[in-house]
This record gives structure tokens, sequence and C-alpha cells, in this order.
């Protein structure tokens, strides 16, 4: 009986979310900008004005808040007590501690009963990894095992003050999950109501980091970002990643190594991504061995307009980091088009030649862009 109530209060919340989910989609409207130029140096340069259910979308509005650092995204099954406990050490900036594939269908349960003490553990004081973000890759909406993960990763924060917010806590509980096989907005409907028990009413919306892995997903992903860019009631979408291996299985293509097979697919995330101000995460290169080729790879990810990259082992870090994160060169030509823009706009000046180059809005956004990315890499 009790189960049958639950599920009766189920379905009319998902009722009711998809008529609010129908009423977001239709408020989308054309986005105006407004930049003007002023005296100070970066941030005051841009005035954005946006719709609310649009209101980090544009690359106006990308710009002027500082980015979190989130350059490599290191999986670690939950399963493996011997890995998570060396994830303490690791100096990356996201740890993702995996209840999903990296987990066999028999460990599942160990994996639950492990996860919070890892996440504690990369908490320590003193720790590599004390100021990293960690997430937490729960199982998919389909597979049937969502709810024990949600409970094993929440279900402590039900004796909570009312009062207090999810980021309140720190201990064994995540910063972020990441909801894989995301294809629909139904998807993420019934995260936000499954949230809504496991965590409590009270608690602020979750980060979430949605994970695309199919063509449905792709075509699906402007309505997933709309409904998490408005704030669902109990999680909020911060980044979109890219799964190219279960994404080729879907399409029937076949792993290379200069991945061109995923081209469209890269372009296509990385566009809906930064189209709503959210963090874009590439693909993962299995060949982990081979650095120089991964160098190449990260770094054609970072020009696309990537946050960052998912990796899988130790040696994969420092250079996907270092690949992500601006150069002295480009420091040094970023902060000179910024000077020389100022300059020029108090002589009255719009466009202007800088080292032999037509520099106009468009390229200082970008020159804007590596000094924000570089000004995170200090803190």
């Amino acid at each position: 009986v009790c189960r049958a109530r639950s599920m009766a209060i189920v379905i009319n919340r998902v009722k009711r979310l998809l008529q609010q989910s129908s009423s977001i989609l239709s408020r989308h409207q054309p986005v105006c900008r407004r930049v003007e130029s002023s005296g100070s140096l970066l941030p005051s340069i841009t005035t954005v004005t946006v719709p609310r259910s649009r209101e980090k979308s544009t690359d106006a509005a990308a710009v002027s808040r500082p980015p979190t650092l989130r350059r490599a995204l290191m999986y670690v099954p939950a399963a493996d007590e011997r890995k998570t406990q060396k994830a303490a050490g690791l100096k990356v900036d996201t740890i993702i501690f995996d209840l999903e594939d990296g987990v066999a269908v028999n460990q599942k349960e160990n994996a639950r009963r492990l996860v919070r003490s890892a996440v504690a553990n990369c908490r320590r004081p003193g720790s590599v990894s004390a100021n990293a973000e960690v997430v937490v890759r729960v199982n998919g909406v389909e597979s049937g095992m969502l709810h024990q993960d949600l409970d094993a990763l929440f279900s402590h924060q039900g004796s909570h003050d009312p009062g207090s917010s999810s980021h309140d806590h720190k201990g064994g509980s995540p910063d972020a999950i990441m909801l894989p096989k995301v294809e629909s907005v139904e998807h993420l409907l019934e995260l936000d109501i499954s949230l809504s028990f496991h965590r409590g009413p009270a608690h602020q919306p979750l980060p979430l980091f949605v994970l695309v892995e199919s063509p449905l997903g792709l075509l699906n992903l402007r309505e997933v970002c709309a409904l998490g860019a408005e704030k669902a009631r109990h999680l909020q979408i911060t980044a979109v990643v890219f799964g190219s291996d279960d994404y080729l299985a879907r399409v029937g293509g076949i792993r290379t190594k200069d991945a061109r097979e995923v081209l469209f697919a890269r372009q296509a995330v990385v566009t809906e991504a930064k189209a709503f101000g959210l963090d874009a995460i590439d693909l993962v290169d299995i060949d982990y061995k081979d650095l120089d080729s991964l160098r190449l790879q990260a770094e054609e990810g970072a020009r696309m307009g990537y946050t960052g990259k998912q990796v899988i082992h130790p040696a994969q870090v420092p250079v996907v980091q270092q690949a992500f994160s601006p150069s002295r060169g480009q420091v040094t030509w970023a902060s000179g088009i910024i000077r020389a823009f100022h300059q020029h706009q108090e002589s009255g000046k719009g466009a202007f030649v800088y080292e032999g180059h037509m520099i106009d809005r468009p390229l200082l956004l970008q020159a804007m862009n590596i000094m924000h990315r570089a000004d995170a890499d200090q803190l």
C-alpha cells in the first residue's frame, strides 16, 4: 500500500513537472545583447540583457563569470578501495567516483557502501585532493539502480536542519553528481523527483553533470539544457559531458586515433553547452599510454571551446590540465589586446591593428576568456 501511494505521488509530480517544462521551453526568446565600453578592465566591459530562462546563455555572459577549474576529470571506480584511497593523492581538478560502467553488477552494492567514505577521504585536511571537486557518477534513469545510488549518497540528509543547504555539509556527500545516458527531459525530471525524496525539499539545487552518450541524447540536448538552466527544483546543470564511446556504439561507428568520426558530435555538444553558459567536457582518450596523442587531442578540444577533458589514468592528468591552461604566450597576447583596446577606445577608435592583425570586439572577448582562465589557474 505504501509503495502504491508513493508511486501515485511520483506520477502526479511527473505530470506537474512536465507541464512546467513545457512552459519553460515556450518562454525561450531570441537573446538581445548590448555591449558597452567602460574604463575598467575585464568584467565591466560587457552588459548582457537576456530572458531569465537563458540568463547564462550568451558568450558574453559566460565571459563575465569566474570559471570553475574543470580541466581534467578523473574517473575512479568506487568499488576498488585501493584506487579510491589513492584518489586522495591526485592533484586533479575533479575526481569522479564511478558507480556506473566502471563497476561490475555484482559489485554495485559494495561500491555504494564505499563511496561516501571515498568522498570524505578526498576532503581530509592536508590531502593533495582537499581542494578538488568531488563528483559521483550514478547509474542512469533506465538502469533501475538510480534510487539505490541516491539512497547511498543522500539518505543521511533527511535528518538535517530544514534550513541547511546542500553546500553546508562536506564529509561524504559529493559536490555534484553525474547522470549518464541522458536522452530526454523526462530523464532529468525523474532525477529531480528522486532527489526531492532522497535529499528532502529544503536543500539547495544539486549541481549536475549531464552525460550525452547517444544520437537521441544529442538531439534532445538543447531541451535538457533549457530545463537545467531554468533550475529544476532540486538540481542545476553545471556541465555537459560527451561520452564518445557509447555514442559511437549507438551510431555503428569505429573509434580512430584522430577521432574524426565524432567531430560533428563534439562540436554539437560544445555549442549546445556554451549556448547555456555551461561547462563542456570532452571525450576520453582510452589509449592512456600514448601521452603525445593525448596532448594533441586535448589541445584540439581546448581550441574547440571545451572546458576540460575526461581522463582514466593518473598519468593523463598533468598533460590534460596543461593543455586546458593558457600558455604564457597566450596570456601575453590576450593582456596586450585588452590594453590596446582601452587605449583605442579612449581615442575613439573601434577596430584596430595589433601585431599585424585586425582586432575587433570578438577577438577582445577571446582575449578576455584567456585572461579569466589564467586567473582561475592562479586560485
